[in-house]
């Protein structure tokens, strides 16, 4: 702290201030005026001397209380809220997908007192800021900037009015991004998930009825259904006894989501691959691209209707690059599988590390039975089972890292079987679940599930020698014969970003629980997500994928904002991603302290 002569219209004023460094740049603060020095000099010989002897003597303690005396001109607002600015980033991304124009477009036929885009955009800000029931994003909205002027009722409202423009949405945002973002769909991710709801009954199917209110019955006397309905119990990887709706999600090569869909949780995903992209294939005027899945929907129906029946029909329409069991496969391929004749190279892991790829292929006739009804069974009549024959090329490679894991894996289930035989009165059908294959003669009271009779269960040991044989071992089968074993491993290998997705929406996201319960409420819930998935996987495309998805929305929610006195507003953050937004978007972050009109001009 020094003594500072400032001058003034009235003469010079002496101040005590304090020196301090800002962006590099040295700055001063005054923080207790002495008096003009005319008036002081009738006081003392040397006012200067004599203020600058004093200073010496203060400690800092006493200087740092007149630096807060001086600062705090104002109480604290009991009613302020910490607001947050990098919103500002999700807004602009927001608006390049189109679906501002789109709304304000579809508005016009609607007579209502809010506008539609006002509460989605709050409603995906709020996602991905502070997720939580829609309740909670409208009671929460006062961290925004942006001026909420509807109701809670509104954004409920809203909910039903978003839910016929789902598909429309979703293809504004692909016309609006594909050119921008050099999307690349030679390759299309596909994969599903489910989310569970914590009700205790599954939705009821809504039937045609007659005038009379009959229930309408088709030609085999069975009821129409004109609403399926959508929380319905079915296979959950957690195995939870809760009701499901399950997701298919299509991605194109850069990860940014394509598409998605939602399908009752009773229903296979097997049979939602098809469908799902045919239609988008068609409404987005896609050329072709090379599907790729996992061996939960390898089947020949969802072969033939993609990539046709063979190879210049697959060149024609599109391609396939599947995970292929190798335990569930026929003994053909099982016998190919442990027969030698493998190739090792030396390759690259995600992380630059060299690997050993042990390796080998061939082309084979594959035999692809047809056609699945609507309930997903095989239709084979009273002959046996049709077929056709398909070349496909089929890859297997070794992985020790992988037979490591499947070793673990077996090990565990056999303590479990292990314990069951020692204690059956312990366990019942829900609770031996994945381990029952592994006992033999192991049957279930009917009604209570608990195990019918001990006596002569023993552990299944020819099972445990025949799965130990294919440990380490894993398959892919593509329509692509010309594709190197490498290029296959590497495109199947994308599907681990799908994967990656699905996490993201259920924990960075939250996408569950969902808080609502009526079903094209539900509709918009998801949709909602979808945007926001969109918009984060395009900023890290923007940051050129130096930033994992948890790291940009923690830089987002941590860049917040606190009112000051006035107009003024105080940041207190920065990383490495912050200046990196600076630059993509030319715009300076740095500032400590920012003006209402510097801020609304962000957005």
């Amino acid at each position: 702290m020094f003594v500072k002569q400032n001058k003034t219209h009235k003469g010079i004023l002496l101040t005590y201030t304090i020196g301090y460094r800002e962006d590099g740049k040295v700055k001063h603060k005054n923080v207790e005026t002495l008096g003009y020095l005319d008036d002081l000099k009738k006081v003392y010989d040397d006012p200067i001397k004599h203020f600058k002897d004093l200073a010496k003597q203060k400690s800092n303690d006493e200087i740092n209380e007149l630096t807060i005396k001086n600062l705090n001109t104002k109480t604290i607002d009991e009613n302020s809220v910490t607001k947050n600015l990098g919103y500002f980033i999700i807004k602009k991304i927001y608006k390049e997908l189109g679906i501002s124009n789109l709304l304000k477009e579809k508005q016009k036929n609607l007579k209502i007192d809010f506008k539609l885009d006002d509460v989605l955009s709050m409603l995906v800000n709020m996602r991905i800021l502070k997720p939580g029931s829609k309740k909670d994003a409208y009671d929460n909205s006062n961290i925004l900037f942006d001026k909420i002027d509807f109701s809670l009722d509104d954004v409920y409202k809203c909910l039903t009015y978003l839910n016929p423009l789902q598909q429309e949405i979703q293809k504004t945002i692909w016309e609006n991004t594909k050119d921008k973002y050099n999307r690349d769909t030679s390759k299309t991710y596909y994969d599903c998930t489910n989310y569970y709801f914590e009700i205790e009954y599954n939705d009821e199917d809504i039937f045609e009825r007659d005038e009379k209110g009959e229930v309408i019955l088709d030609k085999d006397g069975l009821p129409i259904i004109k609403q399926k309905g959508s929380r319905k119990r079915g296979p959950e990887k957690n195995r939870r006894p809760d009701p499901i709706i399950e997701m298919g999600l299509l991605m194109d090569a850069s990860c940014i989501p394509l598409s998605y869909n939602l399908f009752p949780g009773n229903e296979s995903e097997k049979l939602s691959l098809v469908p799902q992209f045919n239609k988008i294939k068609n409404d987005f005027n896609l050329g072709r691209t090379i599907v790729v899945a996992d061996r939960g929907l390898n089947t020949s129906d969802n072969i033939i209707k993609i990539a046709g029946t063979s190879l210049e029909d697959a060149l024609k329409h599109n391609g396939y690059v599947y995970g292929q069991s190798v335990r569930g496969a026929d003994d053909e391929f099982k016998s190919w599988v442990l027969s030698g004749d493998y190739r090792t190279d030396i390759i690259k892991d995600d992380d630059g590390n060299e690997i050993v790829f042990k390796h080998k292929s061939r082309i084979y006739p594959k035999k692809m039975y047809v056609t699945r009804d609507d309930k997903g069974k095989t239709k084979t009549g009273n002959k046996k089972r049709e077929y056709i024959l398909v070349d496909q090329k089929q890859m297997v490679y070794y992985s020790q890292k992988y037979a490591d894991k499947q070793k673990r894996d077996r090990e565990m289930i056999i303590k479990k079987a292990n314990d069951l035989i020692s204690h059956p009165e312990l366990y019942t059908r829900a609770t031996s679940y994945g381990v029952a294959g592994y006992v033999n003669n192991l049957k279930f009271v009917k009604g209570t599930g608990e195990v019918a009779d001990a006596s002569n269960i023993s552990l299944n040991i020819e099972r445990i020698k025949e799965e130990e044989k294919y440990d380490g071992y894993y398959s892919i089968v593509t329509s692509e014969e010309n594709l190197t074993d490498i290029e296959i491993r590497n495109i199947y290998r994308g599907l681990s970003k799908i994967e990656e997705t699905f996490k993201v929406t259920k924990s960075g996201l939250e996408a569950r629980p969902v808080w609502v319960s009526r079903a094209d409420h539900i509709e918009s819930h998801f949709l909602t997500c979808f945007i926001a998935l969109v918009i984060i996987r395009l900023l890290e495309i923007k940051l050129n994928n130096k930033y994992s998805f948890k790291k940009i929305i923690e830089t987002i929610r941590n860049y917040t904002s606190n009112h000051v006195e006035h107009n003024v507003y105080l940041q207190g953050f920065r990383n490495d991603v912050i200046k990196d937004i600076e630059n993509v978007f030319s715009i300076d972050l740095s500032k400590k302290f920012l003006t209402l009109s510097q801020i609304k001009n962000f957005f």
